[in-house]
């Protein structure tokens, strides 16, 4: 295996033609995050973003996007932010773990989001995690129709919720693909408040996460396209989501609501609305992403594997980072496993997220600069 490392802006023409054509010919590499588009948007803004061809009989056969800091400290393209993972290869194609990071010059790389099928890190992978996913079928049916057929337990509390809202605002409307940026801007602002306000860590005060969003927006390509969908009440916009998707994978990523509608439930309605309008459109699978979220329950016909771990090689420096993260990751985990810690935790961040938006030195804060 000849295998040869690239910045993201430096794939040719064939180089990105191969990567689609390797997640054509592969079901489980379809998801819209292993997409060349979504690695080069990380590397506008992520210095140590690379990618490794590998190569055999001088033909590009897989693709492993990656970050690497000074230290040779590796991780998966966007970790944290992507909820799919992989060396996208072509059928058959194997290779060697420890080879593969002397060639990218990492001494340990960190994933939490793989792809099950990823054989030759099977054994770095120390947990596997279900991530639900939603099959999706096209269908020529009313959305009234479409929700009978599909959640009939969920039905008529929405079809009833949605009426009320008609009643009490304006009418619903639903946009699947909405271009217009200041509805991104907008999203960006509730979900950011929404972080604050639940004592999670704001991923948009983090203005290279704004940019990325912004770029992905705009990204209008065959095999991956940002989808900003919007749901009004009238003239009003009460919930928003902006997702990747791929040919026919969308990935579900940044959901949030004006709070002052949430009696209305309208993230749910929001992603009932996304699931009939994908399906319409021509996508297959829809991505909820690792993560135990009631609606996720609700939703999902079927959940993925996938692993989280380090790949790693015999260095001082993999042993460091590896004894730094892996408790942290143990942690986190193990509160998530288990509702009686997981539901005093939530509570907690909520007490320090009103303290955080409540307090004397927030009363005046501004939105986060979201461009």
């Amino acid at each position: 295996m000849d295998i040869k490392i690239h910045r993201l802006d430096g794939l040719s023409a064939s180089h990105l033609r191969a990567w689609h054509r390797v997640m054509d010919e592969s079901p489980e590499y379809a998801n819209p995050f292993l997409a060349p588009e979504f690695a080069i948007g990380i590397g506008r803004y992520r210095g140590g973003a690379r990618v490794a061809v590998l190569h055999e009989n001088g033909e590009a056969v897989g693709f492993f996007p990656y970050e690497r800091n000074s230290f040779g400290v590796g991780q998966a393209i966007g970790l944290g932010l992507s909820d799919c993972q992989a060396l996208v290869h072509r059928p058959g194609v194997t290779w060697d773990t420890q080879e593969l990071l002397r060639a990218c010059g990492l001494s340990i790389f960190e994933f939490d989001h793989l792809v099950e099928e990823q054989k030759p890190f099977g054994r770095y992978v120390t947990g596997r995690f279900a991530s639900p996913v939603v099959d999706l079928e096209h269908s020529d049916r009313s959305y009234p129709e479409w929700l009978r057929g599909a959640y009939p337990g969920l039905a008529k509390t929405t079809l009833k919720k949605e009426r009320r809202i008609g009643r009490d605002v304006g009418d619903i409307r639903f946009v699947f693909d909405e271009r217009d940026p200041r509805l991104l801007r907008r999203l960006m602002q509730w979900k950011s408040a929404q972080y604050r306000r639940t004592g999670r860590m704001d991923r948009f005060a983090r203005s290279w996460i704004v940019d990325l969003v912004d770029h992905l927006f705009h990204v209008r390509d065959e095999h991956f396209t940002g989808v900003l969908s919007v749901l009004y009440a009238g003239d009003r916009p009460v919930a928003a989501h902006f997702g990747p998707r791929s040919r026919t994978v969308l990935a579900a990523w940044f959901t949030a609501y004006d709070p002052e509608f949430h009696r209305y439930s309208p993230g749910l309605m929001m992603h009932l609305r996304i699931a009939e309008a994908a399906g319409r459109h021509g996508v297959t699978l829809m991505d909820l992403g690792r993560g135990d979220k009631e609606y996720k329950d609700w939703l999902k016909t079927r959940e993925l594997r996938v692993g989280e771990g380090f790949a790693a090689r015999p260095h001082p420096v993999a042993a460091a980072h590896r004894l730094w993260r892996r408790p942290v990751r143990g942690l986190r985990n193990t509160v998530l496993a288990h509702s009686a810690l997981r539901q005093p935790a939530d509570r907690l961040l909520k007490t320090v997220g009103t303290l955080r938006t409540s307090g004397p030195a927030s009363s005046g804060k501004a939105e986060p600069r979201t461009r």
